[in-house]
């Protein structure tokens, strides 16, 4: 008899918990779980969540991840910035927490599922003959660029429960319609250790990162200005930058070793090329020739025509028209359809 024991992850907001009602009522037999992430946040989502799986008649645990989530996730975030990376916390925090940590406890409890209420989805393909990962059918709100990382090992083990819906108020009616205490709960937009959305202020609070003035210069050389310190500034960014010049500019990059930040005119901030590392491929085991995909390189952009060619441990990407503010740090998810072929971290 198949075994239909699915842990949940829990934030306590209206997917995760629309998520767990879901899976219960598809005869899964799921398990909640929140896991506690950054210092005394968590304190509300663990009360809702424990709510609600009372309230539909599950087990709930917490599980204390404090060590784990700051190793893994609050540490790349420092790293990055001291590094002139723009990184995605979340996607780490997807990677080691909750489908890392959270398959490893699935397996303590017995269970043979996981589940999350991301907006994404999971299907064995005939095409590839193995199980896939894919976009949500809901486009506006898919989040597979932030799950391309995820051991793909145990994508027939984990479950997307809200795949199939088309909007969120569909989530939230079925909340109402079953009691749950969440159903008008505000979605969470912030980086959940930095609720005030201060990264400048947290960088500089939990870590070496300080103000350290130097030059804004051109390319060529030519000093414009003054700079408050590397990590204030993000490549594409035009407004704050304090100088004058004959025409808009931007910031290309940052020269780390002489501390400036390199500004430019908006041509200059497009790129047709870019290589990742750091890669996880979900479709193949290894991109063997050249191949056809779209990707995505950050969350909010629109995928691009492009051709990705693996050399070792990275991934070259050649776009058919040039891409603008491509940032290290950021990841480039390659697709085939709504499939996701695997990503990288850009260098």
């Amino acid at each position: 008899m198949e075994n239909k024991k699915v842990l949940v992850g829990m934030s306590g907001g209206v997917d995760s918990s629309v998520s767990a009602l879901l899976l219960k009522q598809e005869g899964y037999e799921p398990i909640g779980i929140t896991l506690e992430l950054f210092g005394e946040n968590n304190f509300n989502a663990n009360e809702d969540a424990k709510n609600v799986c009372n309230s539909i008649g599950i087990s709930h645990y917490t599980s204390d991840c404090k060590e784990q989530f700051k190793k893994n996730v609050i540490q790349n975030f420092i790293k990055c910035y001291a590094n002139c990376e723009t990184p995605n916390p979340c996607i780490e925090c997807n990677r080691y927490m909750k489908f890392g940590y959270m398959w490893k406890k699935a397996k303590e409890l017995g269970c043979n599922y996981i589940a999350t209420g991301h907006y994404a989805k999971t299907e064995y393909s005939e095409k590839y003959g193995k199980w896939v990962l894919k976009k949500s059918n809901v486009v506006k709100k898919d989040q597979s660029y932030v799950l391309w990382n995820i051991p793909k090992e145990i994508l027939e083990h984990v479950i997307f429960p809200l795949s199939e819906f088309e909007n969120k108020e569909q989530i939230r009616e079925i909340a109402r319609k079953n009691n749950l205490n969440v159903a008008e709960k505000e979605d969470s937009e912030d980086i959940c250790f930095i609720p005030d959305g201060n990264y400048k202020k947290f960088l500089e609070n939990n870590s070496d990162i300080k103000p350290k003035t130097g030059n804004i210069v051109t390319k060529k050389g030519e000093i414009l200005g003054k700079h408050t310190g590397l990590y204030n500034y993000t490549i594409g960014q035009r407004k704050g930058l304090g100088i004058s010049y004959s025409e808009p500019l931007f910031v290309l990059g940052f020269n780390s070793q002489r501390n400036e930040v390199i500004v430019g005119t908006k041509d200059e901030l497009y790129k047709k090329e870019l290589v990742v590392g750091d890669i996880n491929l979900l479709l193949f085991d290894e991109i063997e020739d050249t191949l056809e995909v779209n990707v995505k390189i950050r969350y909010s952009s629109k995928e691009a025509k492009a051709k990705i060619k693996q050399e070792g441990k990275y991934i070259k990407v050649e776009f058919e028209e040039p891409q603008k503010a491509i940032t290290p740090g950021q990841s480039a998810v390659f697709y085939i359809g709504d499939i996701v072929v695997g990503g990288g971290k850009i260098v």
